[in-house]
């Protein structure tokens, strides 16, 4: 017979950081005139949070005492993701969605892991709506950090059939690498592929200062500068699916970007479609006819999608009350 004590064990965690009896961290969170301190044990947040155990490391004592600073987390959300720390619960049913993303985003600055995790399969099984009505934030927060990855294929799923979304808003400029890289890379990606070319080159080009909007005008130093910038994003573009004509009036402008083989082989291949080239010749892009109810909570949630935030839901064990859960 065993005996399970883990609930207790919760609960006197969660009274040793109401207490803050013998604590040896002191976190000051928010900025002015909004700034909150936070008593912790250096012990507790190692364990709990990559984040804390690589700042705890090396971190100097002023009369005993840890100092950290957080000024890009709010007290508020700071205050739910200690307690969590603690004492290994969240309920999240009663929070307004804004504040869950808020969440999200500071627990993965945290580097918590299972907290980062939960949350997402949270906002995908329940606020896909609310992720969608705010998409081009959720789209662009999604790419800064690797363990949104859950959260970057809900949106990538949501581009390639209404690209639009993305590529036709003010904000398409701001994207990061990442998020244009994991664009480009997918075959099922519902534009031309000249369009395409277009909108990778006006991202480069925006990150040039002082550039002429017409190439004629450019030194050489400013297509090297471009070719440096659109170094992992070229070779996603799938050449050979541009019609001849956007060749010339697209590509050709801009060939000083390209690698001497990359140019010559679309050349050759549009004069003698059958003569050996070195570029590989990626498949062309898989058109369909496909309509996004923005209405709907699951209309982008496919069955795979769900199996598989099922399979990972499997990990969090629910307690008693309903509206909480213990990540193990």
């Amino acid at each position: 017979m065993s005996l399970d004590l883990f609930e207790e064990l919760s609960q006197d965690f969660t009274q040793l950081l109401e207490s803050g009896y013998d604590y040896n961290v002191v976190i000051q969170v928010g900025e002015r005139p909004n700034i909150q301190l936070f008593k912790g044990h250096s012990a507790i947040l190692y364990q709990r949070s990559l984040y804390f155990r690589q700042n705890l490391v090396n971190a100097i004592k002023k009369n005993n005492i840890i100092e950290i600073k957080l000024p890009h987390i709010s007290p508020k959300i700071f205050n739910i993701i200690i307690k969590f720390i603690y004492d290994g619960k969240i309920s999240l049913e009663n929070f307004e969605v804004p504040v869950i993303f808020d969440l999200l985003v500071s627990a993965s600055g945290l580097k918590i892991t299972r907290l980062t995790e939960y949350i997402q399969f949270h906002l995908l099984d329940n606020n896909a709506s609310w992720l969608r009505l705010n998409f081009p934030r959720v789209y662009k927060i999604s790419f800064l950090d690797k363990s949104f990855g859950p959260l970057q294929e809900f949106c990538n799923d949501i581009i390639v059939k209404q690209p639009s979304l993305i590529f036709h808003s003010d904000n398409f400029i701001t994207l990061n690498e990442n998020a244009l890289i994991s664009l480009l890379k997918r075959d099922d990606l519902q534009m031309e592929e000249s369009e395409i070319w277009d909108k990778m080159i006006l991202w480069g080009k925006a990150r040039i200062q002082n550039l002429s909007s017409n190439p004629m005008k450019w030194t050489d130093e400013n297509f090297k500068s471009l070719k440096i910038i659109l170094h992992h994003c070229l070779p996603h573009i799938r050449y050979f699916q541009i019609s001849g004509k956007n060749i010339i009036k697209k590509i050709k402008p801009y060939r000083k970007i390209l690698e001497e083989n990359v140019w010559d082989d679309i050349t050759t291949k549009f004069i003698d479609p059958d003569a050996p080239i070195t570029l590989p010749i990626l498949p062309p892009r898989k058109k369909e006819s496909v309509q996004v109810d923005f209405s709907s909570t699951s209309s982008i949630i496919t069955s795979q999608h769900k199996s598989s935030w099922s399979d990972r839901s499997l990990k969090i064990r629910f307690s008693g009350d309903r509206n909480s859960s213990q990540l193990l």
